[in-house]
């Protein structure tokens, strides 16, 4: 990878969705590119080349701490400007219908892969005392999920953990900003196989692009958290003060198996 004088931003889980949207929004902004996903980058890097960064892609399995050693490997020795750490896999089905698996990934993805990837980014950030990071949370850690249960637990944690960083990081010139979007129209619902769900099948999923630079501009503005969509801000502030219960049973009405053809 040539070096320039431009900054640098890390996206992971940059091959589709969000995080696409994000590394298109880093490289709008000046930034060049290290792109990470376990899906192909080349459509994402391609992007981000024709609006002038410099990219360099990394696929692999970001659940794993060899796939993320693999990507800091590629860092190793170079300043990181902004980490945006978006990888992110859902699952669906009742918990004890899943294969355990499947649902250790989504928490290797999700919690473990994640936080190893900021422990060791962020340790840099803090030597060299200036960084932002952006972390893909969800409004969904606000709801007890039924037949998404693990996913909304990680989110949960992802949330909490997001401000308690921020915090420990707020005389360190490093920013820690979580953005927290909603049902959005990418390929998490096919993915989480839930596209025979209510929640899976709307038609009324937000724009990731709209998504990705109402995070970005947080991020960039030092913001400590972001909800996406005036929807979702209203979801957040009803959730606030609504039992947990008659919240899990909203969720169940959405996330079950076959409530998308309640919507017939």
């Amino acid at each position: 990878m040539n070096s320039t004088t431009r900054p640098l931003a890390v996206v992971t889980g940059a091959s589709s969705g969000i995080g696409y949207h994000l590394a298109r929004c880093c490289a709008e902004k000046g930034f060049d590119l290290v792109l990470a996903a376990d899906q192909p980058l080349e459509a994402a890097a391609s992007d981000c080349r024709s609006l002038g960064a410099v990219v360099e892609m990394v696929q692999a399995e970001l659940a794993s701490k060899a796939g993320v050693d693999k990507l800091c490997a590629v860092l190793a020795g170079r300043k990181v400007d902004a980490l945006l750490a978006n990888a992110g896999h859902g699952l669906g089905k009742g918990f004890l219908d899943q294969n355990f698996t499947d649902i250790q990934h989504v928490i290797d993805t999700n919690i473990t892969g994640t936080l190893y990837l900021l422990h060791k980014v962020a340790q840099d950030m803090r030597q060299q005392g200036r960084g932002r990071i952006l972390i893909t949370g969800s409004i969904a850690g606000f709801m007890p999920g039924a037949f998404h249960a693990v996913y909304n637990g990680t989110k949960a944690f992802i949330d909490s953990f997001s401000a308690a960083l921020r915090n420990e990081l707020k005389d360190t010139g490093v920013s820690v900003t979580c953005l927290l979007p909603g049902v959005t129209d990418t390929e998490f619902f096919m993915r989480a196989d839930m596209l025979d769900t209510k929640v899976g099948a709307a038609d009324d999923k937000a724009d990731p692009a709209d998504v990705a630079k109402t995070g970005f501009e947080a991020m960039m503005d030092g913001e400590a958290d972001v909800v996406a969509g005036m929807k979702n801000k209203l979801q957040v502030v009803m959730a606030k003060v609504t039992p947990s219960q008659v919240r899990v049973e909203q969720h169940r009405k959405i996330a079950e198996t076959g409530t998308a053809e309640k919507m017939q």
